[in-house]
């Protein structure tokens, strides 16, 4: 029996709109937070808040395009004029930010507040309208039972965007320079992401031709129907089956719930850092990279790990691993004043647990529809994660002013702990246990 192979060139290419996406991510929330606390002086409730505002834009946004671009059609494909669009709009509004950071740190004024959280926000729009589109790419151009080896690609180039942001930000801004500073200016970082944002986009209109590769594997899926959950009910249109979307619901629950928890870390942690363990900048980039890390020499392994036992064994493993972490996390942190040994190992086995969850979830989500609904069910799925990611900064952040800083951990495990009770009603979306013959059609295809 011949085995599909996953072409891993073209899904590196494919990765690199992702690779764009997550530095942004990374410059995002470990920068913002200091911005708005340290230079504008807004508490822990008003920072949550408009942390929160990205993703409330995204709980509407994502769904949006990625549901409009299902429906688009151009020369250059579905996908690619908002990857286009929304990253040049993207590199242009993300340099505003710190000069407006730096012109308040010199003369305050309450129009240059608000003018930076409009600029915030028009940056947020404009990155809502190609992230569901840019990661849809991916199932696009990839037969089903390979979606969590190519997600885990997809992953590996989102961290190593992530990576190359802190080992710049690192390099740059050691607590040597960060320390007892009136005011840092960041533009140096704004400028350099904006550029690795543009490249590896660019790099990827050159090499990948959507409309090509999606007939590819459109005609591959039409030779193979089992691989279809949905049911056509005539109209054109599809419907899922009452047990399908049952799961489907409990899967978007799940994802709900552990971003609540590891969101909650992600948006809290450089304050986090500061406040009860009075590290700097450095010393939050560091335990960052480390889990990046983590994640980055886990993610191809655990993709073969999901083709074999099962996307949703892999998720729930991950799960148990993270939610204990975050307890390790608490107790570490509470007990130290300076990062030790031990925290770069929970750090790493953080990596490890998102990989396995992320990974897999994507896949599980997607595997419940047709070709033709990607954009929409890649909405579905950022729909559950954006809707997490409102509610945590700002419950996170008033946890920790009306409780304690230390709340940050447990609150994270208790979040990931309840994903783990729901994925158990889980019963579709799982990877293929054998695959069909015929699938060495997919070996022909062109590179």
């Amino acid at each position: 029996m011949n085995e599909m192979k996953l072409n891993n060139k073209r899904t590196i290419l494919v990765g690199l709109a992702f690779l764009s996406i997550c530095s942004f991510w990374q410059m995002y929330d470990n920068l913002v937070p200091l911005i708005l606390k340290q230079t504008f002086q807004l508490d822990e409730s008003l920072t949550g808040i408009i942390m929160a505002a990205d993703n409330i834009l995204a709980l509407f946004l994502l769904p949006l395009f990625g549901a409009l671009s299902d429906k688009t059609h151009t020369k250059l494909g579905s996908r690619t004029p908002y990857i286009i669009g929304g990253t040049a709009a993207a590199a242009i509004l993300m340099n505003l930010l710190p000069v407006l950071d730096n012109s308040y740190s010199q003369e305050a004024a309450p129009f240059k507040l608000v003018s930076f959280v409009i600029v915030l926000g028009l940056l947020l729009i404009s990155m809502g309208t190609y992230r569901s589109p840019a990661v849809a790419l991916m199932p696009d151009v990839t037969p089903k039972p390979l979606r969590s080896k190519a997600n885990a690609i997809i992953n590996l180039m989102g961290a190593v965007g992530g990576v190359i942001y802190l080992g710049i930000s690192a390099a740059l801004y050691p607590a040597s320079k960060t320390q007892g500073v009136d005011h840092v200016d960041y533009r140096p970082l704004f400028i350099i992401v904006s550029v690795i944002m543009v490249a590896a986009v660019a790099i990827l209109l050159l090499t990948i031709r959507e409309p090509k590769l999606v007939a590819e594997n459109r005609a591959l899926e039409k030779k193979h129907p089992e691989w279809n959950l949905a049911e056509d009910d005539g109209s054109g249109s599809e419907t899922l089956p009452l047990p399908v979307k049952k799961s489907l619901g409990f899967l978007l629950a799940s994802i709900a719930l552990w971003y609540v928890g590891y969101n909650g870390v992600t948006t809290w942690f450089s304050t986090y850092v500061a406040e009860v363990m009075g590290e700097g900048l450095r010393g939050t980039n560091i335990c960052l990279t480390v889990a990046t890390v983590g994640a980055i020499v886990s993610y191809i392994p655990i993709g073969v790990i999901a083709s074999k036992a099962g996307r949703k064994r892999t998720i729930m493993a991950g799960v148990v691993l993270l939610a204990s972490c975050f307890l390790a996390g608490f107790l570490l942190t509470t007990h130290s004043s300076s990062i030790t040994p031990l925290m770069y190992v929970a750090f790493a086995l953080v990596g490890l647990a998102w990989a396995a969850i992320n990974v897999n979830s994507l896949p599980m989500v997607v595997e419940m529809c047709k070709g033709s609904d990607v954009g929409k069910f890649t909405g579905y799925y950022y729909t559950a994660s954006m809707t997490a990611q409102v509610i945590t900064p700002v419950l996170a952040g008033t946890l920790m002013k009306s409780i304690s800083y230390q709340i940050l951990f447990p609150y994270a495990a208790f979040f990931v702990a309840m994903s783990f009770v729901t994925m158990c009603f889980v019963r579709h979306g799982d990877s293929k246990a054998e695959v069909k013959k015929g699938l060495s059609a997919f070996e022909d295809m062109d590179d």
